[in-house]
């Protein structure tokens, strides 16, 4: 029976051992004014943000974590405050990390790879971006217009910098992946499903990421989204569409039946005898909020001369469209084929948002790309 025992307890520590000699990676460093205070150590997973440990930090603000050595390049961060520092791991490597409470989350030191010195300075270049964006809706003199025309540009900018410098120059690298995922108002500022320029992007750190880690789950997730993102953007071919001739009306215009958030069907053309500002889009866009004002100074404008705007959503969270739409006053349905919509292929919709002009009389007058001064086209519809 002793010998029984000895044996079960032998086994108990070589299982012990075997965890103990596991490859793992450290996180370590202090944080000066953040006595009492309780830093997490969280993982950010394909699912979410995982807590994997914490501890309270006393007057030095030392700390020290231990994780197991991921096999293929993962992301964590450490939390303090609700101020988050972002870095990344792929080997057994030992991350430096040095900051004061106060300024958590940017004026902080790391050490222990290239990926997360970039990483740093992806995080303050949306940051500032996030500070201009802030700003720039301040400014309550501003025409929506005027700021939303600001607003794209911004972005744009920011956008060409990070895949100039970030995502192309080094798409085999953590930080290249981190870039594609900032967001901005919550949002994500590259589009991984319906911008034809975005998805290069996506495609070129996908290609890397699984020539390296063919069987990461990142790798198979952004694969998984570029095939996606090619599909939706992919040219509808002419010969394949067929109209059918219930939904187009004697008028000529392409009818669109669809509910509205409190399920009502709602009918382009039971709008006949106003005009009607169409117009595709998704809620979940960074320029979403900007859009939404230009059409609300529209609608506020000429709502009571005979305007209406019939707003499709093509977002793919429907409690998200519900809650949003909730506060707009026009005519919001939702499509939940979303960019498979029968109603892009029949409208040609190629980006979003898209804007169409039917007039009184139910005839699609104008697409809105084509039109140099919206506002200008409405009131001579008028």
């Amino acid at each position: 029976m002793k010998k029984v025992v000895y044996f079960l307890f032998a086994l108990v520590l070589i299982g012990f051992s075997a965890c103990d000699n596991e490859p793992k990676f450290k996180v370590q460093g202090n944080v000066t004014g953040a006595e009492d205070k309780t830093l997490y150590f969280e993982a950010s997973g394909l699912n979410g943000i995982v807590v994997l440990d914490s501890t309270k930090l006393n007057s030095n603000g030392g700390f020290s974590f231990a994780e197991k050595c991921p096999e293929s390049p993962e992301f964590y961060r450490l939390r303090l405050d609700g101020k988050i520092v972002n870095f990344a791991v792929d080997s057994t490597e030992t991350v430096q990390i040095k900051a004061d409470a106060g300024k958590f989350d940017t004026e902080y030191t790391i050490e222990g790879s290239e990926n997360n010195l970039k990483i740093k300075e992806l995080v303050l270049l949306q940051a500032a971006l996030q500070q201009k964006v802030d700003k720039l809706g301040q400014n309550t003199s501003m025409p929506a217009g005027i700021m939303q025309d600001s607003l794209v540009s911004m972005v744009n900018n920011y956008k060409n910098n990070v895949k100039r410098n970030y995502i192309f120059k080094a798409p085999n690298t953590s930080y290249a992946y981190f870039a594609l995922f900032q967001t901005l108002n919550g949002y994500m500022i590259f589009d991984a499903l319906a911008n034809k320029e975005d998805i290069k992007c996506f495609a070129a750190v996908a290609t890397s990421l699984n020539n390296t880690y063919p069987h990461a789950d990142r790798s198979r997730n952004l694969y998984n989204m570029v095939i996606k993102g090619m599909k939706n953007t992919r040219e509808p071919r002419q010969e394949t569409i067929e109209i059918d001739a219930s939904i187009v009306s004697e008028a000529g215009v392409i009818d669109i039946e669809l509910k509205d958030v409190k399920g009502a069907v709602r009918r382009l053309t039971d709008l006949k005898g106003k005009v009607v500002l169409v117009d595709f889009t998704m809620y979940n866009n960074a320029m979403s909020t900007a859009h939404n004002m230009a059409l609300r100074e529209l609608y506020d404008k000429y709502h009571t001369k005979g305007l209406e705007i019939y707003q499709i959503s093509l977002d793919p969270d429907e409690h998200f469209w519900k809650t949003v739409s909730d506060n707009l006053p026009w005519v919001c349905v939702r499509d939940a084929t979303g960019a498979y919509s029968k109603y892009v292929t029949l409208y040609s919709v190629t980006n979003l948002p898209a804007i169409f002009l039917v007039n009184r009389n139910n005839e699609l007058s104008a697409r809105g790309e084509d039109v140099e001064d919206i506002e200008a086209a409405i009131r001579k519809m008028l």
